[in-house]
């Protein structure tokens, strides 16, 4: 079969940018979590995600951790390379602990200069001094010894920890694999009653998209790693609707401090 393929002789017209805003997520090769959570939390029709994914090897260590630092400058150019994006999120919460809010920001800046660069734990700093809180539990699905340094972390902060728990995987694919059911029954254990809120780190546990159920089981805030960040991105890029549906958090405006 012949067929004349015909050529339009007006070029089409290109807007700009296919998104008004750009949202690059730095993530680890084994991560299931991230980018279902920002699909169903961020991503709109004025907000693009953009995904690499950096070399990463379990189990979940802190020698293993540390170890993604040489990749992120790398990692971060070949999201639309030559590109600039609005915000780049490097999607690990316990190595943002072991390399350094800082260094990562660093890292990332040297391949998107004008990007604002987020970390989990910076993010989850933010977030939980908008909900005013300032004495905490922490639940972690780590062990002790890669939990140890995230105490540290927001006890340097000026948080006060009431309780920090840990479920001793160290496996982020086991991580992943949490049931709700169980999330929900871990925050309740995990909660000391004089806690203004609580905190759930890990960027591969399951917890963003069930904060409000946890928050009613519980009584008080949830943040979660991908929460946190989710909210910051969505305020970052403008968007500033409550979402009461997806938690306390999520009815908050961003307050710079």
């Amino acid at each position: 079969m012949q067929i004349t393929i015909r050529q339009f002789e007006r070029a089409p017209h290109l807007i700009e940018r296919a998104f008004d805003k750009r949202i690059g997520l730095l993530i680890l090769a084994t991560d299931h979590t991230t980018e279902p959570d920002f699909a169903a939390l961020v991503a709109n029709e004025r907000i693009g995600i953009y995904v690499n994914r950096v070399p990463y090897a379990n189990p979940v260590t802190p020698d293993n951790l540390r170890a993604m630092q040489p990749s992120l400058s790398a990692g971060a150019a070949l999201i639309l390379p030559d590109e600039t994006l609005d915000v780049v999120m490097y999607s690990c919460t316990s190595a943002s602990v072991m390399i350094g809010d800082a260094q990562i920001e660093r890292a990332i800046h040297a391949a998107k200069p004008s990007a604002k660069v987020l970390t989990p734990t910076a993010a989850a700093v933010t977030a939980l001094s908008t909900l005013d809180a300032r004495r905490i539990s922490v639940l972690t699905p780590y062990t002790a010894e890669t939990s140890r340094p995230m105490f540290e972390y927001f006890a340097a902060q000026g948080f006060a920890i009431d309780r920090f728990s840990c479920l001793g995987l160290t496996d982020d694919r086991e991580m992943a694999r949490i049931s709700h059911d169980d999330i929900v029954a871990f925050a309740r254990d995990a909660t000391a009653p004089d806690s203004d809120a609580l905190f759930i780190s890990c960027t591969a546990v399951r917890a963003a998209p069930i904060i409000a159920r946890i928050e009613a089981a519980i009584g008080k805030p949830v943040v979660s790693s991908n929460l946190a960040t989710a909210w910051m991105c969505l305020r970052l890029c403008g968007e500033n609707e409550a979402r009461p549906q997806q938690g306390h958090l999520m009815t908050l405006p961003l307050l710079m401090r």
